[in-house]
This record gives C-alpha cells, sequence and structure tokens, in this order.
C-alpha cells in the first residue's frame, strides 16, 4: 500500500505547529553586520534574563527583531525554547514599534529558566522604554 502524500503547500503557513503566530521574516535581523551595528550603536535595555538594543536604522523598512541566544544558556534544546518564546512575544510588540527599528534581544543565562510570561514582560517593557526614550 503506498504511503499517503503529504500535503507540499505552496507558500509556507503563517503559523507554525503549535498554532501559534510566526515573526515574518520581513521583521527578522538577519545579517551579522545589522545585529553587529545595532549592538554597537543601538540604545541598551538590561532586564533581568534580557538585554535589547535597539537602534534606529537608515532608509525605509519594518521595524525588525533579532535574537542572540549562545551555548552559556544550556543545550540546543534549551536554546531554541527560549529562541522561541523571545521570537513569540517580539511578535506582540511589533506593533507599537516606529518604522525601520531594529531590536536585538541577548538572552542571558536565567533566561533558561524564566517561563514565557516573564520573558513576554522584559521584551514588551523594554521596547516600550527605548521607544519612549527615543
Amino acid at each position: 500500500m503506498p504511503a499517503a502524500a503529504r500535503a507540499a503547500p505552496s507558500c509556507p503557513p503563517k503559523f507554525d505547529t503549535d498554532g501559534l503566530q510566526v515573526l515574518p521574516r520581513a521583521n527578522r535581523v538577519t545579517q551579522p553586520g545589522d545585529f553587529r551595528a545595532a549592538v554597537r550603536h543601538g540604545r541598551r535595555i538590561g532586564a533581568a534574563n534580557t538585554v535589547l538594543y535597539l537602534a534606529k536604522r537608515e532608509g525605509r523598512g519594518p521595524s525588525r527583531f533579532g535574537f542572540i541566544v549562545t551555548k552559556g544558556i544550556g543545550n540546543a534544546v534549551t536554546r531554541n525554547r527560549v529562541r522561541r518564546r523571545l521570537r513569540a512575544a517580539s511578535l506582540d510588540a511589533l506593533g507599537t514599534m516606529a518604522e525601520h527599528t531594529d531590536v536585538i534581544v541577548r538572552a542571558l543565562p536565567a533566561s533558561a529558566h524564566a517561563d514565557w510570561t516573564t520573558l513576554h514582560t522584559e521584551i514588551i517593557d523594554g521596547v516600550a522604554m527605548g521607544t519612549a526614550r527615543a
């Protein structure tokens, strides 16, 4: 008996496997130079589990988020869980930000043990604090 054919959508779904909305590719920082510029020249906002760097970009374009989750956080499973939580929290903060702003979120080792609500609050509050100062 042949295996059932898998559905192959022509475009990727807007939702991940858990039904959570995914941060669009256009709203992600992907280039190393963009990370470097935001960390070196951006406004730094520290919290218990994360450090946020907010930097205005020249030109036009949507607001973007980037994530730095190092091996100091834990093994690959732990790092990916933290990264998924940060992405979900950043999706909520995206609507409150000005255009052409980059936000780099550096996860601190304590973020491995932080729950989603705590990380969400830190991201939302950090973005609000950074945009209020700008």
